[in-house]
């Protein structure tokens, strides 16, 4: 039977293995010293775990996590504690050499599922834009990898996805972003089949018992409402975050694209922007004809950032583009969150290009809904005389309904 221990009831050091068991949690986190540096610590949750003490180069003391007690022993912890108190004696960052080691150990672990999903990821890297790399890359740092990815990968039963995925469709509700997620991991593990690590994908059949996911298209307002829409993006206070959102309703391009965006791809004497393969969707180049509104804003913006690369950088590093987030939260402090979001521009032309009767294939083209297949060659500049004037037309349309 186990006994409750209060931490000033510990008599002998290092602590004894059943008293880390049985140590009592209190109102407030402490740390209890086991040995030279190393201390046991217990949050009020009763969650415990390992830290080791250090000074560091400014004289100032500071933690390194050591580990959780359910995965981290006692005499475990003090082997690592030695080898971090050794490496201060030999002049070493513990915090470097520590990650050093994590890291050699973590990549000798050629089993482990995050191991193998890294090395789907790389492969198919060159296949995606920059934004879905990131995109698919965080969905599996969030959802995947906290669960399985320290698991080794041919460990992991159909029962224990199937129930994590379900677990997250039932608590998040994010039935679409799950399907995105299985058919990912379903990948990964088809990699490792085809280059013989496993017989079986553990994974095959499970989106047929998961829940469906439910397509919709984004949030945009009606066409009735377009006008007060526009007169309410001239008003938002930010000078910068309102010119990108204009540019959206003008150019109707994916948000990422203008968002990660650079002054290099503009030519505003022949008013062409092109988007390279790289950066788009289909992974072809993309011409979008400039309206006249689009250069002024386009100029004005330029003032704004002269020392970026970037039309839109990020706050805290010029070199890097703005967060994904800048759009979306801008059209929210305007109160349109649900009912308009930065990709639905896309929707809100091609419904009223539609409306106005322009030829179907030059607005496609202008959308870049481009379908692969073996018709002929891709020709950027296919339609290109055409879509200069629809897009200045339709530029000069949302100017005139806005007033």
């Amino acid at each position: 039977m186990c006994t409750r221990m209060k931490r000033t009831q510990i008599k002998r050091f290092p602590i004894a293995d059943t008293a880390l068991e049985n140590l009592e949690p209190e109102a407030k986190e402490y740390r209890i010293k086991d040995s030279e540096s190393l201390y046991f610590r217990v949050a009020p949750s009763g969650k415990k775990s390992w830290v080791f003490r250090y000074k560091k180069e400014d004289g100032k003391w500071s933690w390194i996590s050591i580990g959780p007690y359910s995965l981290v022993s006692g005499a475990k912890a003090r082997k690592k504690a030695r080898e971090l108190l050794n490496d201060i004696v030999d002049g070493k960052n513990p915090v470097f050499t520590k990650k050093q080691k994590q890291d050699k150990e973590f990549s000798e672990r050629k089993d482990l599922f995050k191991v193998l999903a890294q090395e789907w990821l790389e492969i198919r890297r060159g296949s995606w834009v920059e934004g879905t790399f990131v995109r698919n890359k965080g969905a599996m740092e969030k959802h995947i990898f906290p669960k399985f990815g320290h698991r080794p990968f041919d460990t992991i039963l159909p029962v224990e996805w199937f129930n994590h995925l379900r677990r997250i469709q039932t608590e998040q509700g994010i039935n679409e972003q799950v399907k995105r997620i299985l058919t990912m991991c379903r990948d990964i593990y088809n990699l490792a089949k085809v280059t013989g690590r496993i017989e079986y994908n553990p994974l095959e059949g499970i989106h047929k018992y998961l829940e469906p996911a439910t397509p919709k298209s984004m949030p945009h307002v009606e066409t009735e409402e377009v006008p007060e829409l526009l007169r309410t993006l001239r008003r938002y206070p930010t000078e910068e975050t309102k010119i990108g959102l204009l540019l959206l309703s003008y150019l109707f391009c994916r948000p990422s694209e203008l968002r990660e965006a650079t002054w290099e791809e503009f030519n505003l004497k022949t008013k062409i922007w092109s988007i390279p393969a790289e950066r788009m969707k289909k992974r072809r180049e993309h011409l979008v004809p400039l309206p006249k509104q689009a250069c002024e804003l386009l100029n004005r913006l330029r003032e704004i950032n002269p020392k970026s690369d970037y039309l839109f950088p990020s706050r805290t590093d010029v070199n890097e583009p703005a967060s994904e987030t800048i759009f979306i939260m801008a059209l929210r402090r305007l109160g349109y969150a649900g009912r308009q979001t930065p990709h639905g521009f896309r929707h809100i032309a091609s419904t009223i290009l539609n409306e106005r009767n322009y030829d179907e294939r030059h607005i496609e083209f202008s959308l870049a809904h481009v379908q692969g297949g073996v018709k002929g060659k891709y020709n950027k500049a296919k339609y290109l005389p055409q879509r200069v004037e629809l897009m200045q037309e339709y530029a000069d349309y949302l100017d005139e309904i806005s007033g």
